[in-house]
């Protein structure tokens, strides 16, 4: 297993939860100070890092998988042995885990991954069974909002909703300080909802899904159609790719959209638009005072953010009669899942904590008990239900 380390980003300090609303909420602000392990799988890596109470990362790792097979077993051993390398430098109190999959209500089990072989895998057990202290289990567009939230671009905002711009779309939902997950822990999933009937086909199996029209299979899609089809307008990027139309990547898409190239600067716009038409109809449906955009795709900053806002203001139902949410991008970048899985990790640390704590009061009470029953011990047992002092 190769790895990888970085260099710790320096957190904002002092961030403050504005109001308490919520059983959550309060119970952060009594949260243990301690640093905790987030860990974040992808379908080609996985990122471990030691984050603080700030959110500030002390130290980073990654690994690629090693088997293309990803199957349940391999990638847990890569999870124990990065956070057994981590703990060999820092006193780790709890272990967060950001899937990028289905992750039932009770974060214990992955219900479904699409890039791994996960299906109904009981991955919390598992993990805390080899690594001794408490695990997390949750889905990594779940873990990336909590993090914008607590040191993030959603800092302060009370009704939020995340939409991570990647591969396809994924999503989360805040509410009071508060992930909200739904029944069986499956809300937000946001790129398939049907926006176009009988649209592009979506690897989910239905058409028309929202993220075959703004993500960044949608952005590289349709650059490497308009150059497969000898565009005129994909001139320059099949001149930058010597012609190999599979090399056109959402990164060079960006890189060309910022240095002017007009077809780039095209599609970026034409998948701003599809993310703003896809954020009017969830203030229709949720109302929230913020959106966080986040994922790769977002890297191309106000190339996509711009028509996205603009689009989200045309379509947005009631304009001009209705407050408008704000439209922001996500300040944390890729380590955000990483660093929120930590951070709610240690809510469960903290009850370990406790629960540990009432073990051992139990048992110094029962000590105490055995010790005056013992012989010596200062009172003797005369009768069932009766004590009496030695030498009465």
């Amino acid at each position: 297993m190769s790895t990888h380390r970085d260099t710790p980003r320096v957190p904002e300090r002092g961030t403050v939860l504005r109001t308490v609303g919520s059983r959550e909420r309060r119970s952060h602000l009594s949260a243990p100070r301690v640093p905790t392990v987030g860990i974040d799988i992808g379908g080609t890596k996985v990122m471990a890092g030691v984050v603080d109470a700030d959110g500030g990362i002390l130290e980073k790792i990654r690994a690629e998988t090693p088997d293309k097979s990803k199957s349940p077993q391999v990638v847990e051993d890569t999870i124990v042995e990065l956070v057994l390398d981590l703990s060999d430098r820092h006193d780790v109190h709890a272990v967060g885990i950001g899937a990028a999959g289905w992750v039932d209500a009770d974060r214990s089990r992955v219900l479904f991954a699409p890039h791994l072989a996960w299906r109904n895998e009981p991955l919390r057990d598992s993990l805390q069974a080899r690594l001794a202290v408490p695990v997390m289990v949750d889905n990594d567009a779940n873990t990336a909002a909590w993090a914008e939230w607590r040191f993030g671009a959603g800092r302060g905002e009370d009704h939020l909703v995340m939409i991570t711009l990647g591969t396809g779309i994924g999503g989360a939902i805040l509410e009071d300080g508060r992930v909200k997950r739904g029944k069986y822990g499956v809300a937000g999933e946001f790129g398939h909802m049907q926006v176009v009937p009988g649209g592009h086909r979506c690897p989910c199996g239905n058409r028309g899904c929202w993220e075959q029209y703004s993500s960044g299979n949608a952005l590289v899609r349709e650059a490497r159609e308009l150059a497969a089809a000898d565009s005129p307008v994909a001139y320059n990027i099949v001149e930058r790719v010597k012609g190999n139309v599979p090399d056109i990547t959402g990164p060079l898409i960006t890189e060309l959209a910022r240095e002017g190239d007009a077809m780039c600067v095209e599609l970026l716009q034409d998948i701003g638009q599809w993310l703003g038409v896809g954020i009017a109809n969830l203030a229709a449906a949720l109302d929230p005072s913020c959106f966080v955009i986040g994922g790769g795709v977002s890297a191309a900053d106000d190339l996509l953010i711009g028509p996205a806002r603009d689009a989200f203001r045309r379509h947005l139902t009631g304009r001009g009669y209705r407050p408008e949410a704000r439209v922001a991008k996500a300040e944390l970048g890729p380590e955000a899942g990483m660093v929120g899985a930590a951070d709610l990790a240690r809510l469960v640390a903290r009850r370990f904590r406790r629960a540990n704590r009432r073990r051992v009061e139990r048992y110094e009470r029962y000590e105490r008990y055995a010790q005056v029953l013992r012989p010596g011990g200062g009172r003797t047992t005369r009768a069932r239900g009766t004590t009496e002092e030695p030498g009465a």
